[in-house]
């Protein structure tokens, strides 16, 4: 009988692995997915170095996370719940295995995928504007310095072995996928470096329409299909939790795709594919930290305010004046807020067991928690974030100069163009001043400026 179990446990502890590894490839593949959807929101000119701007996120991440940065975020606790210490410096000690234990190896790769998307959603926000290498310098100083102690508050559970941090130990604040640790913290990365670059030459005066709207939803649909193993796979087990996030995921973002729509039919008089494709990512968004907290219904309801809620918010950079290129702001930290706070609300404790929101008889007790802890990652994302900006761009320039802004990032950075139709020709002639080639044209959609602006 002993036997039995242990070969019980071996194969479910097998299974729990090979779950983890084909989860960490789905969120790996969102990335690409960002850099399709934010390509092609951008316009012709900028599209190669908008997709540029992800790929360098997983060069820079990746070895850093390798060298400290998963010791930063899930090594013992060295300074009060703040930042794990340097017990696992090049992964040491992380890849000797223990027998029917998941493999330390697995997680460690599961993390690293979600601290590079981190990373790369703050680009949409800088669009047409940040020198390449530049974002590169502050793509590895902002991870150091913001996510990795951040994932350590949110992720880092306390262990037999281990302390962890503070949001997830001491606080209590519950956030299952990275409500918190992702979006709030790349959202308010986002408008910080949004206000450290400034306006686009143009904007919002000129139209700044996405060039490729079927790129855009093939990105979507991407990031649709990778979000799974992004919530999915925080279960860390193929477990029933697994499941219920899964479910959760799916009507949470179809039922935002919904709700963004009834929200520009009712205000603009029609839907769009742009908005299709928005909604469904800030259902995305909302979901990720309340997938393993609230039921199906509960989800239903989150993602049909989320879509309403983000569709609105989109239009506050015209309000106050800041250039948030591809609204990262709108969805990701508006998006990022409302999931984290509703936890408080919609949570149940049949699903996890982890608490009870207002609605379920818990009272104010964890919706106070959430607001905590979504409002301390506002807040040190954004100062920290305002400050690695400034500093980058007092010494070498964050911002290109106005000549290649205008004549278009991709040529005069790169040195390429994404659509080289013309045989013979050079990359640099093809695309100048941000116009399309022949045959890819340009639609109004929401980048324009809303109704009243020209």
């Amino acid at each position: 009988m002993e036997e039995l179990q242990k070969a019980v446990e071996a194969a479910a502890a097998s299974a729990n692995a090979a779950w983890l590894l084909a989860a960490s490839a789905l969120v790996l593949f969102m990335t690409p997915g960002l850099a399709f959807f934010y390509g092609g929101m951008t316009r012709a000119k900028s599209v190669l170095n908008m997709i540029m701007m992800s790929f360098g996120s997983i060069a820079v991440v990746s070895i850093l996370w390798v060298i400290y940065g998963y010791s930063l975020a899930f090594d013992d606790d060295a300074f009060g719940g703040l930042v794990g210490g340097l017990g696992k410096i090049g992964l040491k000690g992380v890849i000797t295995d223990v027998p029917g234990a998941l493999p330390e190896t697995i997680f460690s790769a599961f993390q690293l995928m979600f601290a590079i998307i981190t990373v790369a959603l703050i680009s949409g926000a800088i669009a047409d504007r940040a020198k390449f290498g530049a974002w590169m310098v502050f793509a590895g100083v902002w991870a150091t310095i913001v996510y990795f102690p951040v994932a350590h508050w949110v992720f880092a559970f306390d262990s037999d072995t281990a302390k962890g941090g503070w949001i997830a130990n001491q606080l209590g604040a519950l956030d299952f996928a990275g409500g918190t640790a992702v979006h709030i913290n790349a959202g308010s990365a986002g408008l910080a470096l949004a206000l450290v670059l400034g306006k686009r030459k143009g904007w919002p005066k000129e139209s700044f329409k996405p060039h490729n709207l079927p790129l855009v939803l093939l990105g979507a649909g991407i990031l649709w299909f990778g979000w799974f193993g992004f919530n999915a796979g925080s279960a860390v087990a193929a477990n029933n939790l697994a499941g219920v996030a899964f479910i959760n995921t799916q009507v949470a973002t179809a039922s935002a795709l919904a709700g963004w729509l009834i929200v520009e039919k009712i205000r603009d008089k029609h839907a769009t594919t742009l908005g299709a494709a928005s909604g469904a990512v800030a259902g995305l968004v909302a979901i990720t930290p309340a997938c393993g907290s609230v039921n199906p219904v509960g989800a239903v309801i989150l993602g049909v305010l989320a879509g309403a809620i983000c569709a609105l918010a989109v239009g506050l950079k015209y309000r106050f004046g800041f250039d948030d290129s591809l609204d990262v702001v709108g969805v990701h930290l508006v998006g990022g807020l409302f999931g984290s706070l509703i936890i408080g609300l919609l949570a149940t404790e049949t699903v996890t067991g982890g608490a009870n929101g207002l609605f379920y008889g818990g009272g104010f007790s964890q919706l106070g928690k959430q607001a905590i802890a979504a409002f301390a990652v506002l807040a040190y994302s954004f100062v920290l974030t305002y400050i690695i900006g400034f500093i980058i761009d007092k010494t070498m320039g964050f911002r290109v100069d106005e000549e290649t802004e205008i004549e278009g990032i991709d040529t005069g950075v790169h040195a390429e163009s994404a659509y080289d139709f013309v045989s013979g020709s050079s990359t640099r002639s093809t695309i100048i001043g941000g116009a399309a080639p022949a045959g890819i044209n340009d639609q109004s959609v929401r980048e324009a400026a809303p109704a009243g602006k020209e």
